[in-house]
Parts: C-alpha cells; sequence; structure tokens
C-alpha cells in the first residue's frame, strides 16, 4: 500500500525550482542535535509533526561526497548520533558508499564515485539530492515541467533529474518507486505522510502526482538547524542559497 497520490490542479506560478526541503519530525530538539552531529546542518529546516507514517516514506536523501574515506566519515557520524545502517558502505562497480536511516526515519544514501581516495576526508559535500520514488518517472516528469522545472537528465521512464535553481544546491531528481526501495535495502510499501514538504515558488500549495507536498518557500517557518549553506562543517561546496 502506497502513500497518497492525488496531485492538486490549480493555476498558480511556475514552480520554477526546488528553493528548501522540510523535514517532519516528532522531535525538533533531537533531530537537530542528530543533523549537527551528522554534519548536514546547513542543509536542512524542520518542523514539528506527528502524523502517522509507516513503511518506506518514498523517498532519500544522497550525498555525494569526495572519496570513500570522506563516506566512512559521514556514515561513521551518522551513526554515532544514533542512526542506523539500511546499506554497509562498500565498493561496487559505480564506485563506493553506504545507506543510514535517521532517528526520525529519513533514509540517506552517502556515496562518491571513486573506489580509492586521492586525498584525505572532508567534511564538505560536493551534491545534495533529494531522490523521490514516483510510480511513473515520465508522467511525473512531465508534471514538473509544467510546472516549470527543467529537466537536466532523462533516461526513459527510468529516471530523470532536474536542473537546481542557482540560488538552492539541493537536486531534485526521479526514480522508480520500487527501484529506489530496492536500491535503499528497504522494502517499498509505506502509509500515511511522507515526512518531508518541498519548498518552491509558486505561490500556493499543491501536492504531485504521488503525494509529496509542496509549499511557497517564502511561507514555509521551519526551524533552522544551522546556518546558510556553503559554510562550516557539512558545507555544500557546489553553491549557496539565499536565506529563506
Amino acid at each position: 500500500m502506497h502513500m497518497a497520490t492525488n496531485a492538486s490542479t490549480a493555476a498558480h506560478t511556475p514552480l520554477a525550482s526546488l528553493r528548501s526541503v522540510t523535514l517532519e519530525v516528532a522531535d525538533v530538539e533531537a533531530a537537530r542535535r542528530f543533523y549537527r552531529a551528522f554534519g548536514v546542518e546547513t542543509s536542512l529546516h524542520l518542523r514539528e509533526s506527528h502524523a502517522a507514517t509507516t513503511g518506506f516514506r518514498g523517498f532519500t536523501l544522497a550525498l555525494t561526497v569526495s572519496g570513500p574515506a570522506t563516506v566512512d566519515g559521514f556514515v561513521g557520524a551518522a551513526l554515532d548520533a544514533g542512526a542506523t545502517v539500511l546499506k554497509p558502505a562498500t565498493k561496487s562497480l559505480w564506485g563506493y558508499g553506504g545507506v543510514v536511516r535517521a532517528p526520525d526515519g529519513t533514509i540517506w544514501k552517502i556515496a562518491t564515485s571513486e573506489k580509492k581516495d586521492t586525498g584525505p576526508a572532508t567534511r564538505e559535500i560536493d551534491e545534495l539530492v533529494l531522490l523521490i520514488g514516483v510510480e511513473n518517472v515520465k508522467a511525473t516528469k512531465e508534471f514538473y515541467v509544467g510546472r516549470g522545472l527543467s529537466v537536466a537528465k532523462s533516461f526513459g521512464g527510468k529516471y530523470a533529474e532536474f536542473t537546481p535553481g542557482h540560488s538552492n544546491p539541493i537536486k531534485l531528481a526521479l526514480y522508480k518507486r520500487r527501484a529506489l526501495a530496492k536500491d535503499l535495502g528497504v522494502a517499498d510499501d509505506g502509509t500515511g505522510s511522507h515526512g518531508i514538504v518541498l519548498g518552491g515558488t509558486a505561490d500556493a500549495a499543491f501536492t504531485d502526482l504521488d503525494g509529496f507536498a509542496w509549499e511557497p518557500a517564502a511561507s514555509l517557518a521551519p526551524t533552522r538547524i544551522g546556518t546558510a549553506i556553503g559554510t562550516g562543517f557539512g558545507a555544500v561546496t557546489s553553491s549557496r542559497p539565499s536565506p529563506l
């Protein structure tokens, strides 16, 4: 049984790009402590929610980093702060990576295309991707294109990613829900809330084809975890967003 899949159809200002990601958590203070220890405190917002949710929430946040030692550093920091392992960090055909689940239930994938270290471990994030699992990649891709997003890459009905806005380093990508769950090492069934809110430039809230909620970024009032992305511990080095 999957999450709700009704999409709003009202015509509003085009979405244009993803501006923010807000995780809905039961304990904001506990989540803040975890994400600071993990090293991604500058990349997210939090807000309190007690909406029911079970099983796979249909998304992952993926960190791309410079090498295996950096992957191990992020995975180790997450485990020390209370995360659980879904897939231990290991080599594969495409590189090196692992998957953990945060105490609030959010699944994180940390990976690199490098199989050997070419330098010392760092706490820098090369890329942050919000990867959502969808029932129909082509249909959801067209849904977002209709709201102003630009497709950066597309591989038929299997995968698509969108060009991130210049003021936000978080990239949005689509993957088949069942394939994403398999990649993360979890069952693909889930019910209730996704536990995440996406902030965009549209002037009204809407829900996509797979039940992911969007709200105007300017109207979100989440708890900040840290300072602006691009500086300090766990900095995303690709770009720097304007404050929300």
